[in-house]
């Protein structure tokens, strides 16, 4: 079903708009989860969440992109519940590897000022990526956003590991240098 048709079943208040959802995009969000989570059966419940989620803001909102949409919320529950885990001890799976690896550019202040500062980086961070080559952004974006792992990423994209770490190292540093040539402290 096209994506269109599931919002609008949303918009209905349709109880089929969370089979559709589920069918169509069910896959995707346990994959993105699982990379945070490393578990199927706390994957399987973030869906759950998601959906539950999903019902309760369409309507009013209308996504623009329903499967960025719905990747987003998913990501986000997985990340508070992988926070949440990581409270109660220390696991090795792929969300602590990529936090680690990305921490210089991310903040857990409270501060206003903080979180003022955390938006601009963002949108330099996405400004960053809109001018970087499409394949380099991607695994990029696979890593950092879909949490997936090198070796994943290097399936998907038939690159070596080590020319995946490479790719990642460089744009890391690349995008240091960006963010810093805008007047931000890392």
């Amino acid at each position: 079903m096209e994506d269109s048709k599931i919002i609008e079943l949303y918009f209905e208040r349709s109880e089929e708009a969370i089979p559709e959802t589920e069918t169509k995009y069910g896959k995707f969000c346990i994959n993105i989860a699982n990379n945070i989570l490393g578990s199927n059966e706390d994957a399987e419940e973030c869906l759950n969440d998601a959906l539950l989620v999903l019902w309760n803001r369409i309507p009013p909102e209308v996504p623009s992109v329903f499967s960025a949409f719905i990747g987003k919320i998913t990501r986000n529950i997985a990340l508070v519940k992988y926070r949440r885990k990581a409270a109660k001890k220390r696991g090795g799976n792929e969300a602590e590897a990529v936090l680690e690896e990305i921490s210089e550019f991310v903040s857990g202040g409270d501060d206003v000022e903080e979180n003022i500062e955390h938006r601009e980086i963002i949108a330099a961070i996405n400004e960053f990526l809109a001018g970087y080559p499409k394949e380099k952004r991607k695994i990029f974006v696979s890593r950092y956003w879909y949490f997936m792992s090198i070796e994943e990423i290097s399936e998907k994209t038939g690159k070596t590991e080590k020319a995946i770490h490479n790719i990642l190292s460089r744009t890391r540093k690349k995008l240091k240098k960006y963010i810093e040539e805008r007047g931000f402290e890392i």
